[in-house]
C-alpha cells in the first residue's frame, strides 16, 4: 500500500483499491501507531449475494458458506390470522429449550389513525394522542431446528418500540423512544420501558421507575440484576441504570421498585462523550434520580448554546453534573462488561462504541469510527457467546464500498479492526414479491434500510437480525468459528 493511499484510508475516502489490500495485520499495526480504528479483511472473507432459502429472493450478500432464511415478514399472517405489524425493530433471544428458540421482537410503529392493535391480549393505552392511536407493540418468534415455526402477537398499545433487552430470567424489555409529555385521552403518558414475557402472561403496565423518556435500549447484569440504559436524544442523551429493590431476578421483579441513577464522570461535572477518541477513558459513578416520571424542562448544556428542552430525568442528573452522549443507542452485556453505542458518537459524528467494566466502574472507547466507510451510525449491538461484537448499521444515507450502496452488519475484532459481514441486497420487484407470496406494497430498493435486533442464541449457532424496511426477520448460519462472531 502507498502512503498516499494509507492517508486517503484513514480519512475515510481511499479507494476500493486500497481498501482490498489493507490485511489484518498491516491495519492494525497501523491502529497501534495512530490510536484510530481502521478497516480490515473480514475474517470470514469476502461477499457475494445469497438466496433467501424461504422465498428465493437475493436479500442478502453473505461471506462464503453462510446461508439464511427470512420469516415473519410484515404483512404475513400470525397465528391469530391477522397480519404481522411493520417497522422490526430490537429483538432477543428470551427462552431456549432443546432445539426451540424463542425471541421477542419490537415493533417501532408510531401513532395511526386506526386501532392497530394486532390482536394482542395485553394493551396499554388503547385511548387517543391527538387524534390518532398508539400503533407499536411487540410479537413472539418461535424457532426449531433450523426452521421458523410461527409468530403471535405480545404487548401493544405502546408507540415506538425502538430496542430494549432480554432479563437473566428469560423475559424481554421492551422501550418506548418518545420524547414527549403528551397524555392519550384515558390519560396515559409513554416514553416507558415495558416487561413482556413469551408465555403471553403480561400486564402491559409500564415499569414506572425504571424513567420515562426516549428510551433506545437496555442491559442487566446477571449478577446485581442491575439494568443499564441508553437514551436517544440528540446532544442530551443520558446513560442511566436502574437498581432494583428485589434483586433475585425473576418475571415482575423491576416493577416492584427500585432506584434510578445517572451517570458522572467522577471528578468532573457534565463531561460530553460526543467527541469520543479511541482509548479515551473515564472512571464513573452515580447521581440520584428523585423523579422517574418528571416531565420534560429547560437546561443550559453549554454557556454558547441556548438552553434545550430535555427529559425530566436527564434534568434532574445534569443539575447534578451527570455525563452526556450524543446520541445512546445500542447496548449490550458480556462477561461483566457492558458495550454502549453512541451512534453519531466520534469526531466523525458516524459512531463510538464505550465498554463499561462493571467491577472498576472504568468507562473506554473502543471504538470510533473515521467515517462512513468505517461504520455509519452503528445502532443495535450484540456481542456473540464467542465474544465477538457485532453492530447494526442505521443511517439514511449507507456507505458506498467495493459492493455499492447498502446498510451492513459489521464485526469488530479483539483488537479494534472493524469489518464488514453482511451487506443489505434487498431490490425487489413487485412480480417476484407476488410469486414468493409477499406483499407488492413491498416492491422497491431498500438497501438503505437499517439492520437491528441482531441476537444470537445461546449455541451460538445461529444469528437472528432484523431488516425494518419492509420488516423482515432473518435466521443466518454458517461457519462461525473462521472469525471471532
Amino acid at each position: 500500500m502507498t502512503d498516499i493511499h494509507r492517508r486517503k484510508l484513514l480519512k475515510g475516502i481511499g479507494a476500493f483499491s486500497s481498501i482490498s489490500l489493507l490485511g489484518p495485520l498491516v491495519a492494525l499495526q497501523a491502529r497501534a501507531a495512530s490510536q484510530q480504528t481502521l478497516l480490515v479483511d473480514s475474517p470470514y472473507g469476502p461477499l457475494s449475494v445469497v438466496e433467501d432459502s424461504s422465498t428465493g429472493l437475493p436479500l442478502l450478500r453473505l461471506p462464503k458458506g453462510f446461508s439464511y432464511a427470512s420469516f415473519g415478514w410484515s404483512g404475513d399472517r400470525m397465528t391469530n390470522g391477522l397480519a404481522c405489524p411493520a417497522k422490526h425493530d430490537g429483538m432477543g433471544v428470551v427462552s431456549t429449550r432443546g432445539d426451540e428458540v424463542t425471541l421477542i421482537r419490537n415493533h417501532e410503529v408510531g401513532l395511526g389513525p386506526d386501532r392497530k392493535f394486532f390482536g394482542a391480549d395485553a394493551i396499554y393505552d388503547q385511548g387517543m394522542i391527538a387524534k390518532q392511536y398508539a400503533n407499536g407493540g411487540t410479537t413472539v418468534l418461535r424457532f426449531r431446528d433450523g426452521k421458523w415455526l410461527d409468530m403471535a402477537p405480545a404487548l401493544s398499545g405502546t408507540l415506538a418500540n425502538c430496542a430494549g433487552g432480554v432479563t437473566p430470567w428469560g423475559t424481554w424489555l421492551t422501550c418506548e423512544e418518545v420524547g414527549t409529555d403528551d397524555a392519550s385521552s384515558e390519560g396515559l403518558k409513554h416514553g416507558y420501558v415495558f416487561e413482556v414475557s413469551p408465555d403471553g402472561k403480561i400486564n402491559a403496565k409500564p415499569i414506572v421507575g425504571m424513567g420515562r423518556f426516549r428510551h433506545e435500549a437496555v442491559a442487566v447484569d446477571p449478577l446485581s440484576s442491575i439494568v443499564y440504559m441508553t437514551e436517544d436524544d440528540t446532544g442530551k442523551s443520558g446513560f442511566y441504570r436502574y437498581i432494583p429493590n428485589m434483586k433475585s431476578g425473576q418475571p415482575g421483579s423491576l416493577a416492584r421498585g427500585g432506584e434510578l441513577q445517572m451517570a458522572r464522570v467522577l471528578g468532573d461535572r457534565n463531561v460530553n462523550l460526543a467527541g469520543a477518541t479511541l482509548g479515551q477513558t473515564y472512571r464513573l459513578e452515580w447521581v440520584h434520580i428523585a423523579d422517574p416520571d418528571a416531565n420534560r424542562g429547560r437546561v443550559m448544556i453549554t454557556e454558547e448554546q441556548p438552553s434545550k428542552n430535555v427529559s425530566g430525568p436527564f434534568r434532574q442528573g445534569w443539575v447534578q453534573g451527570a455525563l452526556r452522549m450524543n446520541r445512546g443507542e445500542g447496548i449490550a452485556h458480556h462477561e461483566g462488561k457492558v458495550y454502549v453505542m453512541d451512534t453519531t458518537g466520534g469526531n466523525a459524528k458516524t459512531g463510538a462504541i464505550w465498554e463499561l467494566d462493571l467491577k472498576t466502574q472504568v468507562l473506554r472507547c473502543i471504538y470510533a469510527s473515521q467515517g462512513m466507510l468505517f461504520g455509519n451510525m452503528g445502532d443495535n449491538i450484540t456481542v456473540s457467546p464467542r465474544g465477538g461484537l457485532l453492530i447494526c448499521e442505521d443511517s439514511n444515507s449507507s456507505a458506498v464500498d467495493e459492493y455499492g450502496v447498502g446498510e451492513r452488519l459489521m464485526g469488530l475484532t479483539a483488537k479494534g479492526g472493524i469489518f464488514t459481514f453482511a451487506k443489505n441486497n434487498y431490490e425487489v420487484e413487485t412480480e417476484a414479491l407476488i410469486r414468493a407470496g409477499k406483499l407488492a406494497a413491498h416492491a422497491g430498493n431498500k438497501r438503505d434500510s437499517e439492520f437491528c435486533g441482531a441476537c444470537f442464541d445461546a449455541s451460538g449457532k445461529t444469528l437472528f437480525v432484523n431488516a425494518q424496511d419492509p420488516g423482515i426477520t432473518y435466521a443466518i448460519n454458517g461457519p462461525w468459528q473462521h472469525g471471532p462472531l
